[in-house]
């Protein structure tokens, strides 16, 4: 698989360190105060998992599952839950893979603050430099990056891919070809 990338962006001592920093900082911000994370599925599986593992804090998790790949086009998120996480009064943080066009986060962190959260903070491995449909801003990033289709530790083409160590460019010959 990993001779379907164009190239690697992050290998995975690469990603790993980055998260040590991440939940350095997320321990830091919320030492004293259980936090609630809510994990954006399926992409954000790996990241969660490894993220988490290094947090030193008690915590609740959460999912939820939204139909983002419509947020792409006409900017409509579908819930997948009936109803968002309890989470009135809690400290929330969210936890995606990556920030593109900003519809699918805009729609959870509007959706999660109808629930009357203390406070709510959002977590991306992945910001993709560009220009958003949806005003959002990560609270926590992992790597920025140009606008390139990327798979790998979570994220997928077409439900592959998600399973690679690494996080690269997929090749755009095989973007097209299996459409």
């Amino acid at each position: 698989m990993q001779g379907d990338l164009e190239r690697v962006l992050f290998d995975e001592p690469t990603i790993l360190r980055r998260l040590d920093e991440i939940a350095a900082q997320i321990s830091t911000d919320y030492r004293g105060r259980e936090l609630t994370v809510i994990a954006v599925l399926n992409g954000s599986l790996m990241f969660m998992a490894d993220l988490l593992r290094r947090i030193p804090l008690a915590l609740k998790l959460d999912c939820l599952s939204v139909a983002s790949y419509q947020a792409q086009t006409s900017g409509e998120v579908i819930f997948k839950q009936v109803a968002p996480p309890d989470v009135k009064d809690r400290h929330v943080l969210i936890l995606d893979d990556i920030l593109d066009s900003g519809h699918t986060l805009a729609a959870i962190r509007e959706k999660v603050e109808t629930a009357r959260p203390r406070s709510l903070r959002i977590c991306v491995l992945l910001s993709k430099k560009k220009r958003r449909a949806r005003e959002v801003d990560a609270d926590y990033l992992g790597f920025e990056i140009e606008d390139e289709f990327v798979v790998g530790y979570g994220l997928d083409y077409d439900e592959r891919y998600r399973n690679l160590p690494c996080i690269g460019v997929l090749r755009k010959e095989l973007i097209t070809s299996s459409k």
